[in-house]
């Protein structure tokens, strides 16, 4: 019997795929896993590959199609066979599409098909990357959307695109050899890929310089000599105006760059003037002397760099906020510099065959036509998610009548999922595929059972490297793969021909062009291709190696790096990256700051992915309860301390979750967790759903992201009992 084996953790999507060895108990089913540092991300595992065992084997695992017995709003499903389902769901398919056209019917992909053969085969033909799945393009409906409208795409691919042609992929932060590293609204220690807070441990302990600029004090504020400046939610795009501001007015920007390689650098070095320390010292929160010092540290560090994830997105100016810290940096000199923030070599990757995937059968038909133009122009016509509620509700611009949620819980996920609700319980057809169930699944007509990647044979793409994934073991249950039913259906659709249901046939195709082939990947040593690296070479820009065409410059309309961007003003935005006040601040709403005098922050806490392992137990067992994370100075002044039960509310709703009082986070400020009011895990967090306090008008008009940072709240303590209603005493009196 097999003790261990190799292969790559199947647990979460977020990351290329981490290289694992799974120990197996005498039943043969998983025990726990190891880091393998003899492949691909094998260096370090993060703490949710502690539940690999909880997770897989969940009492909680969808392990059979089901059926709606109940009303909705229940979970009353009876077992049925996957044949069962699929005519049922071609069935309704065909009809609403004879009734109302295929367009009637839409598709949400979440981050759980994330899975490497899921992404090769369903991405849009035109997308930058994965975000949504083409399977009904064939079936006629342009209206597919994805994770990828509320999640990383205005870091990862809208503001990188419209400043320097490339995606946030296409770079790397040389940790090995900054001088000064600079993390910047995330936190490392929690992400994925988990190794890179081992580079920056390194890092400080070899003497690097680093800066935490976050509203919460995070573990990398931790690390030897490292520095937290606290920072007004929402207000990063200011700060990175004013570093701007100092390094252009004392003359320590990249003279040769911004003249000869740069677009709007003049209209830029003017818009700046007016964001002076003090100017932006009053709406960060960071004192003026320390932007002098952090602005003149930046330019003259020899190699700086940033460790920057999602944090900035969430507010009215999220791509913005992003693009001016990326404009910060060209103009400091430190890009694709030793030690900077860093272009990848083109030619480091294996290119993958793009041509299997399928195009939109027209974005002017989709429900997005007109609405959020640079969203749909990098995400190959995909029209935005946060447009799905009125389509289905009011039928604007018409009516959307049958979904499929794959992977992804949105009345969990989304600002106001009353809406999101009454959304569902109009739609005459919902199908959800998933690991469990979710609250979205309790107006689904039929839920099927997906697997984990543990129980599918797939592969991993690295960039320079693929690996062939191994089943680690035969699916629970009846649970299929996330692309083998996508192709199911398909076929049961009548265009099963288009879509591959063999993974290695998958991976086959994929290949070709690359230089590489199936055999090869096969037989090599632990299922890895890595291609050979070359060595490094800097400004990229200047020798050819940024563009297609091999000219000097950036895969930009003006062939430079885009301060003032073409693709935004084209649009109707503004080219340069402007700060603007997000819609309710201390700021631009101070009426609604006296009612409302703190700053909510919303996300996940880990070890869990938001709702995604909401019931494993160590999770539930760490995390009994959602806690709002509050400074010990607000506790006080509200009379609150851990443990207590509090009141969370904002001018659109209210939750109750417990209180956490710790000085790792800025006065003023406070934190509450995502994932909650699903049906799994405790009472307490089925009850707590934090997107009751959000809405859907609050949005980035150039992503279309919600505002999940800057919201403005209020927190009561709340008594732990009620009595029952007693019979009023007429002896109290006046005092009663």
């Amino acid at each position: 019997m097999t003790q261990t084996k190799h292969g790559i953790c199947g647990l979460c999507f977020h990351s290329p795929g981490c290289g694992v060895i799974v120990h197996f108990d005498d039943e043969e089913k998983i025990d726990h896993l190891e880091p393998d540092p003899d492949v691909p991300m094998g260096e370090v595992l993060c703490p949710i590959s502690k539940s690999a065992r909880d997770i897989v084997y969940s009492d909680k695992r969808l392990s059979t199609p089901l059926r709606r017995t109940g009303p909705k709003g229940t979970y009353e499903f009876e077992p049925i066979t996957w044949d069962e389902a699929y005519d049922e769901i071609a069935a309704k398919l065909n009809e609403l599409k004879d009734k109302h056209g295929p367009e009637s019917v839409g598709f949400y992909a979440g981050t759980g098909t994330y899975e490497r053969s899921f992404k090769d085969a369903y991405q849009l033909k035109g997308s930058e990357i994965y975000l949504a799945s083409s399977v009904l393009f064939p079936f006629g409906s342009p209206n597919t959307f994805g994770v990828g409208a509320p999640c990383y795409t205005s870091l990862g691919v809208l503001a990188p695109k419209v400043t320097m042609g490339c995606l946030h992929i296409d770079m790397y932060s040389d940790l090995d050899n900054a001088d000064l590293i600079l993390v910047w609204g995330t936190d490392p220690s929690t992400s994925t890929p988990p190794a890179a807070f081992s580079k920056l441990e390194r890092a400080a302990e070899e003497g690097a310089e680093i800066i935490v600029i976050d509203p919460r004090r995070t573990k990398s504020a931790d690390l030897p000599g490292a520095e937290w400046l606290p920072i007004r939610p929402g207000t990063d795009g200011a700060l990175a105006l004013a570093l701007a501001h100092v390094i252009i007015r004392d003359d320590l920007h990249d003279v040769e760059f911004t003249e000869n390689w740069c677009r709007g650098f003049e209209e830029f070095a003017e818009y700046v003037k007016d964001f002076t320390p003090e100017y932006v010292s009053e709406l960060t929160g960071i004192d003026a002397d320390r932007i002098e010092e952090l602005a003149e540290s930046i330019a003259e560090a020899d190699g700086a760099t940033y460790v920057m994830y999602t944090g900035l997105e969430y507010t009215k100016s999220g791509v913005q906020n992003i693009r001016a810290v990326m404009a910060l940096w060209a103009v400091a000199g430190q890009l694709d510099v030793e030690g900077g923030r860093n272009f990848l070599h083109h030619d480091a990757f294996i290119p993958l065959n793009k041509s299997i995937l399928k195009e939109t059968p027209g974005f002017d038909k989709s429900i997005g036509k007109g609405k959020f133009p640079v969203y749909a122009e990098y995400c190959g016509g995909e029209p935005h998610a946060i447009l799905l509620p009125k389509a289905i509700i009011d039928g604007t611009p018409y009516k959307i009548r049958g979904l499929f949620i794959q992977g992804a819980s949105i009345l969990t996920a989304w600002p106001d999922p009353k809406v999101w609700q009454k959304a569902m319980e109009e739609l005459d057809f919902l199908v959800c595929i998933d690991l469990q169930m979710t609250k979205d699944a309790a107006f689904a007509d039929i839920v099927l059972p997906a697997s984990t990647a543990f129980e599918q044979e797939s592969y991993c793409y690295y960039g320079n490297a693929i690996r062939y994934r191994e089943k680690m073991i035969e699916p629970v249950g009846e649970a299929k793969p996330n692309h083998q039913i996508l192709a199911e259906l398909a076929e049961r659709l009548g265009y099963g021909d288009l879509y591959a249901k063999d993974p290695k046939t998958l991976l086959g195709s994929v290949l070709e062009g690359s230089g590489y082939s199936m055999d090869d990947l096969l037989s090599a040593e632990n299922y890895v291709i890595k291609k050979p690296g070359k060595p490094m070479e800097y400004k990229k820009w200047e020798k050819g190696l940024l563009r297609k065409d091999g000219k000097p410059g950036f895969e930009t309309p003006s062939g430079k790096f885009e301060i003032k961007s073409t693709v935004l003003e084209k649009h109707g935005y503004d080219g340069l990256p402007k700060y603007e006040e997000s819609f309710e601040t201390p700021v631009s709403d101070p009426d609604r700051f006296k009612k409302f005098p703190l700053i909510l922050g919303t996300g996940p806490f880990k070890p869990d992915m938001k709702s995604c392992f909401r019931a494993i137990p160590r999770f539930m067992k760490k995390f009994p309860s959602p806690a709002i994370q509050i400074s010990p100075a607000d506790a006080a002044e509200r009379r609150l301390e851990t443990g207590d039960l509090a009141t969370l509310k904002t001018a659109r709703g209210s939750v109750v979750m417990r209180i956490f009082v710790t000085d790792k986070i800025m006065e003023g400020f406070v934190y509450a967790p995502v994932g909650g009011g699903g049906p799994l895990g405790t009472e307490e967090w089925q009850a707590a759903n934090v997107n009751m306090l959000t809405d859907l008008e609050q949005f980035d008009p150039i992503s279309g992201f919600p505002v999940y940072k800057t919201l403005l709240c209020q927190i009561k303590r709340k008594r732990d009992k009620r009595h029952k209603i007693e019979v009023p005493d007429p002896t109290l009196g006046c005092v009663g």
